[in-house]
């Protein structure tokens, strides 16, 4: 079977090899491809890949796929791969960043950021000689630097904007008034940084700006880096410049959540719906395709159908691939022995 155009078998999760599938689809079809591959000699999946007998083996092979997400996502995608690290000889191999790293050598795409996976309730062990293992990555890909990309929307429940209330300190920003006298500032540069000044103090008094700081020449430090960027151009040509707070989270590289424990789940590694969906609200606009070739448990397909994206998903267990279609209707699992030796 082959697609072509809008011919595609989105809202579908299909059976079989990811390698062979995939290479069904057309070359710029998908916006996100989204996945977790089986770890490196962690778990037996019922077939595919990761039990080879080394880690440039598993990663060979992961890389054989990787290039053709890379062929069918589009221009404007994105593609994230979360890769488990591994423990040997009581050393950790690695395994994420020596793939991140191929992955970049290919120099089909540019790594945007490494998201971490804070889990909340990890594993509970007793190790004698060495922590516990609490974070994962998510490996952010592109191929142009016109990757669709909605920070706002990311994490934007969990993580709310405090609207900025009115200041009633009759005194803030007045240090700044005798920082400016006691400058070597000309008076004429003084005049226009009295006046900006002033200006700033009566928006955070508004409520327009939550706050703000104000950099000296030759009394406060040039901005980090030193780079010859607005702001150190603004110290060098007015002798001051201005850096208004408006009370906006900061969109940190890291998601924290609970790892999932759904009764009766039949895969022994799944991910959270929540954590799927909040990378589905950062890089897929609605409506699109997103892509999961190692469907697993189906949470991708979970988090699509949640948030009005369309889905395709692929896994070689067929156990996998039933369960997954049961979550997607809302159904409980209850024929699990009908599929034994399957």
């Amino acid at each position: 079977m082959s697609y072509t155009g809008e011919n595609l078998p989105i809202d579908q999760i299909l059976c079989g090899d990811n390698m062979e599938l995939i290479q069904q689809l057309p070359d710029s079809c998908i916006q996100l491809v989204i996945t977790s591959p089986p770890y490196f000699q962690q778990r037996d999946y019922g077939g595919g890949m990761g039990n080879e007998g080394n880690v440039k083996e598993y990663i060979d092979k992961l890389l054989c796929l990787f290039r053709e997400c890379i062929r069918v996502v589009s221009n404007n995608g994105n593609i994230v791969f979360n890769v488990g690290d591994k423990y040997q000889d009581s050393s950790l191999l690695l395994v994420p960043y020596r793939f991140a790293l191929a992955a970049i050598d290919t120099e089909l795409v540019r790594l945007v950021n490494e998201i971490t996976w804070v889990k909340k309730n990890p594993t509970p062990r007793q190790f004698k000689r060495r922590l516990v293992s609490s974070t994962e990555p998510f490996f952010h890909f592109v191929k142009s630097d016109d990757y669709f990309y909605n920070p706002k929307a990311f994490l934007s429940e969990s993580r709310p904007t405090q609207k900025s209330k009115k200041k009633t300190d009759t005194k803030v920003g007045q240090r700044y008034f005798e920082l400016i006298d006691e400058s070597e500032l000309s008076d004429a540069e003084k005049a226009v940084a009295r006046i900006e000044l002033a200006e700033v103090i009566q928006e955070v008094k508004r409520g327009k700006t939550q706050s703000f700081r104000m950099k000296i020449r030759g009394i406060h430090a040039e901005p980090f880096g030193g780079q010859m960027g607005g702001r150190t151009l603004q110290l060098k040509n007015k002798g001051f410049t201005i850096i208004r707070i408006h009370g906006n989270k900061l969109k940190r590289d890291l998601i924290e959540t609970s790892v999932a424990s759904d009764k009766g789940n039949i895969h022994p590694a799944i991910y959270p719906v929540d954590l799927i969906e909040e990378f589905l609200h950062l890089l897929t606009p609605p409506g699109s395709v997103v892509l999961d070739p190692f469907m697993g448990s189906g949470s991708t397909a979970v988090a699509c159908k949640k948030l009005g994206r369309h889905y395709i998903g692929y896994d070689i267990n067929t156990k996998y691939c039933e369960y997954a279609r049961q979550c997607l209707d809302g159904t409980p699992y209850r024929n699990l022995h009908l599929l034994d030796g399957v």
